[in-house]
């Protein structure tokens, strides 16, 4: 069907103002739309710059709710927590991951009692635990999924104990999202959200992530027997409708922009909330352009950032959430 034709129909013309791009804008990005990931580490007064992250920090737990007070001033609605685990403190099961006093479950304590209303988001897989770096425990060399899965169980009740308000399953064990919904269920964390890493797949843009959190250097082998090829897109729609099943109350896509295609077929197809990571790899490849004076820094941030909003995501894990929403607050 014929839409106009030139010269009768000209898209400059509402192209020509600022307030006609305004009326005309076909997707609104907000903070609300901003999820921002911390890393929390040991000790008390401490902020360690992640030196593959410009511009990310490490906190310790007693600074962590002074850390997000801006963030929730400016509208951010949660913030999702990843603990710095030295390898001193990792073992081959990952048993930190349990300790009802660990990072991520002090955090969400210290977080709660001072930002009630910030959603905090765990992150559920062992990765920053063990000491091979893999998201499960390692069988005969092989990552054992049942195992993994229970363990996966128990360390999500005891952050939803600690005030974890989404638990957000990242080590794509297969069946882990059902058996978690039932573990919180019975022990009576009904209003506990699942995020599910539906469709996290094996990339190389996950190296700053890793050295944030301690886990640079310590992987053995790699994790493709269990996140997903970059060259599956179908497949991705296969672990959504899994995860939906078992109870998964968000999807995520990751990584973000490399995998918008991803967003979209998941978005359009199931119409479930959907929410995309914006990784380590792409936050740091962007700010390293910056540094160089290759990329502006704002409207590359931000173009960025939209592209997701255009793809279809509810919401965006994004380092650069706090930057973002002060230039959304300040119009």
């Amino acid at each position: 069907m014929p839409l106009g034709s030139f010269p009768n129909t000209r898209l400059r013309r509402n192209r020509r103002d600022a307030w006609t791009r305004a009326l005309t804008a076909e997707n609104v990005l907000a903070p609300s739309n901003l999820i921002w990931p911390i890393f929390i580490c040991e000790g008390e007064n401490r902020r360690v710059p992640v030196d593959t992250m410009p511009g990310q920090i490490r906190v310790s737990v007693d600074l962590v709710a002074e850390h997000v007070a801006e963030a929730v001033a400016l509208g951010i609605p949660a913030v999702a927590l990843f603990p710095y685990t030295p390898a001193e403190q990792r073992d081959p099961e990952g048993t930190r991951a349990l300790d009802e006093n660990n990072l991520i479950c002090s955090a969400a304590r210290a977080l709660k009692a001072a930002h009630p209303t910030l959603g905090v988001i765990g992150d559920v897989a062992l990765d920053t635990y063990t000491d091979h770096g893999h998201d499960g425990v390692l069988r005969d060399g092989y990552v054992h999924n049942e195992d993994t899965v229970a363990i996966l169980c128990e360390m999500a009740v005891t952050m939803a104990k600690a005030g974890v308000d989404v638990i957000a399953p990242s080590d794509m064990m297969d069946g882990r999202i059902g058996a978690i919904r039932a573990a919180l269920d019975a022990q009576g964390l009904i209003h506990t959200k699942i995020m599910s890493y539906a469709a996290k797949y094996a990339s190389g843009f996950y190296s700053p992530f890793r050295d944030a959190v301690g886990s640079l250097g310590q992987l053995i082998g790699d994790k493709k027997t269990y996140q997903m090829d970059p060259a599956n897109s179908d497949e991705a729609l296969r672990e959504v409708a899994l995860d939906i099943q078992e109870g998964a109350d968000m999807v995520m896509v990751k990584p973000g922009l490399p995998y918008l295609d991803i967003v979209h077929r998941v978005r359009t197809t199931f119409g479930v909330p959907t929410y995309a990571y914006q990784v380590s790899g792409e936050y740091s490849m962007i700010m390293a352009a910056v540094e160089r004076g290759w990329l502006d820094h704002d409207r590359a941030m931000m173009e960025a950032l939209m592209a997701f909003k255009r793809a279809g995501c509810n919401g965006i894990l994004t380092y650069f959430a706090v930057k973002a929403a002060r230039l959304l607050k300040n119009g």
